[in-house]
């Protein structure tokens, strides 16, 4: 694995173009600022498709200018300390999340699965750790 020098997770999920929703409710939440430290961290990243699938009203509330708090418990739930590859998650069946809950992790010929969602694309390499891109999002 080869770390890119100059971009951090929160750098790559900007470039990489669907997450600014992920990116705006990170900046919200300071958790931008956590994903910018030295990490390592794992980020299960919801595409802005993800968070348009939410139900309209549970949409507004989480991304509602006074739920900040639950915004935060949310995103902090699709971020895990460390660096776990999609090699690494084929081979564990929970993992814990900075907020300190637990996702369940499970595999098929169809993929990986994490808290239920579809991980569609893995291993997006930043400075400090890595970007798995996920169908939905991880209500904690």
């Amino acid at each position: 694995m080869t770390a890119v020098e100059h971009q951090d997770i929160v750098g790559v999920a900007l470039e990489a173009g669907r997450f600014a929703t992920l990116a705006a409710a990170l900046r919200r939440t300071g958790l931008a600022s956590v994903l910018q430290g030295a990490g390592p961290f794992t980020l299960f990243a919801p595409t802005d498709a993800a968070f348009a699938r939410l139900a309209p009203e549970q949409r507004e509330a989480l991304l509602a200018p006074d739920g900040g708090d639950r915004l935060r418990a949310v995103l902090a739930h699709h971020v895990v300390p460390g660096t776990a590859t999609a090699a690494d998650l084929a081979t564990r069946r929970v993992i814990t999340t900075l907020a300190g809950g637990t996702l369940t992790v499970s595999t098929s010929r169809a993929g990986i699965a994490v808290g239920g969602a579809d991980v569609v694309t893995t291993d997006l390499e930043a400075s400090n750790g890595l970007i798995h891109v996920i169908d939905r999002v991880l209500l904690p």
